[in-house]
């Protein structure tokens, strides 16, 4: 069975994730895209990897720079998130920081600075695998993207409900 793109859309959108900022820096500046395919791939050593599409401007950029910034958006920055996907270029601009080249994006719950180990194609899109040489983190909430749209977490209650 081959599934539906527009079914298989709809059926991955029921997966809630977090959203990111890519980010690369060249001669002609920082370049940002906006991406929630992220994860981590191994703890030791520690990689990780980030989906584009193949077409995209990002794509190209990483092939060129080999290195790469994951930015954890924030409940509060929707707005990085909708200028970084194209969707709007109004408001203040994002500003960022500089960790051996890599841009991070100032207020951000997280960043993971990486230089590029490996690509491969996939379909219609290119994983790029990625050594962490740079870890930060603060403390906050996360932008959230369900369904098409974005959410705020909110936990449930204040006690662990884990088991060890």
């Amino acid at each position: 069975m081959r599934p539906d793109p527009r079914e298989f859309r709809h059926t991955m959108g029921r997966f809630a994730t977090g959203v990111t900022l890519i980010t690369t820096r060249t001669d002609e500046g920082v370049h940002a895209m906006t991406a929630n395919g992220f994860l981590s791939v191994s703890l030791e050593p520690a990689v990780v990897l980030v989906s584009l599409g193949t077409h995209t401007r990002m794509a190209d950029l990483l092939r060129r720079t080999g290195r790469y910034g994951v930015n954890v958006l924030a409940e509060d920055h929707e707005a990085h998130s909708r200028r970084f996907a194209g969707q709007d270029t109004l408001g203040s601009p994002a500003e960022f920081a500089d960790a051996g080249g890599i841009p991070l994006l100032s207020g951000a719950l997280a960043h993971v600075g990486c230089r590029v180990t490996a690509h491969e194609h996939v379909g219609d899109h290119v994983l790029f695998f990625g050594r962490v040489c740079h870890l930060d983190h603060r403390e906050g909430e996360p932008l959230v993207f369900y369904t098409g749209r974005y959410r705020v977490l909110h936990a449930q209650s204040d006690q662990h409900s884990f088991t060890h």
